[in-house]
């Protein structure tokens, strides 16, 4: 039953969601927002780096995935992705995670079964599928999706190996 940390990285705001994968089941634990302060952007990745890893310290997760970096129109703004995604990912890195990496096409299309759905669907598929009562924040649900969408990806890996039984993300 691993514990899952997702990451939908931002320089702005930054998605995260927790989950426990129970077979092929997934359970919801934890999800938010973290909203970064305007300032330099030093001082904006320390603050993604501080949270990640208050994140880490306070729900232990077994697993760690993010999203990759897709490459966008705006030079600046994928820089900018980029340096907040590698801000995540040390954090993660310092509590001695391995962080696997999906695209977005990726996460959505085992989220949502296309990987060309737009924010509102992942955002009802998360909902639905984790049997919540009410409907993440788009950058949350994104984040869940990633922790849904490794935990699938873990999951199938297990299957295709031939593993009979999956107790905290070791085979047995």
């Amino acid at each position: 039953m691993p514990i899952i940390l997702g990451i939908d990285p931002g320089s702005r705001i930054t998605g995260f969601g927790v989950v426990n994968m129970t077979g092929r089941n997934v359970e919801y634990i934890a999800s938010g927002c973290i909203r970064v302060k305007d300032g330099i952007l030093s001082d904006r990745l320390n603050q993604i780096f501080d949270c990640i890893a208050e994140v880490v310290q306070q729900y232990k997760p077994d697993e760690a995935a993010i999203e990759q970096v897709f490459m966008s129109k705006n030079a600046d703004s994928a820089l900018k992705l980029g340096q907040a995604r590698g801000a995540a990912m040390v954090a993660m890195a310092q509590h001695a995670l391995i962080v696997a990496e999906y695209s977005a096409r990726q996460i959505k299309q085992a989220v949502v079964g296309t990987g060309a759905a737009d924010k509102s669907q992942v955002q009802h598929m998360v909902t639905s599928l984790l049997k919540l009562n009410a409907t993440p924040q788009a950058d949350a649900a994104d984040g869940l999706a990633v922790a849904i969408c490794h935990g699938h990806a873990m999951q199938s890996a297990l299957y295709q190996a031939g593993a009979k039984k999956v107790t905290r993300g070791r085979l047995r």
